[in-house]
């Protein structure tokens, strides 16, 4: 039997959607506002899923405060309060659209989150849009 747990967590950062490969007209009509060339922001959401069976000895499928103090360190200390075009290298290569973003943090996350656990990340860039990755 396997079980969902899932930590919300947040960060604030800003971006532009903007690819270089294409005219400034052409990045204007297909991203619009969020082409802003001094960029603009979101307070994202962040749901992060857990999937596994239940750890007999703990009653867990994963220490929530563990869990916790990953997304911290991993996701928030690195985005929060930052300009991902500018300040992550990642995305000097790769549009910062939200599934991008999505799909950096689930990388970052997989990377210390056992193997034996199945995987979710949900972000919000608004509270009506929303996109989710699980490897």
């Amino acid at each position: 039997m396997e079980i969902t747990v899932s930590r919300k967590a947040h960060f604030n950062a800003a971006h532009r959607l903007y690819n270089k490969n294409w005219s400034d007209h052409k990045n204007a009509n297909v991203f619009g506002k969020c082409n802003n060339p001094n960029y603009h922001g979101h307070n994202y959401e962040l749901i992060v899923s857990v999937t596994g069976k239940i750890n007999p000895e703990t009653g867990y499928v994963i220490d929530m405060g563990e869990l916790k103090n990953i997304i911290k360190k991993e996701i928030e200390e690195r985005l929060d309060h930052k300009n991902l075009n500018l300040d992550i290298a990642y995305f000097s290569k790769v549009i910062p659209s939200a599934e991008n973003i999505c799909i950096f943090i689930y990388d970052i996350l997989r990377q210390n989150i056992n193997s034996e656990f199945k995987l979710s990340v949900r972000l919000y860039e608004t509270p009506r849009n929303f996109v989710e990755y699980s490897g």
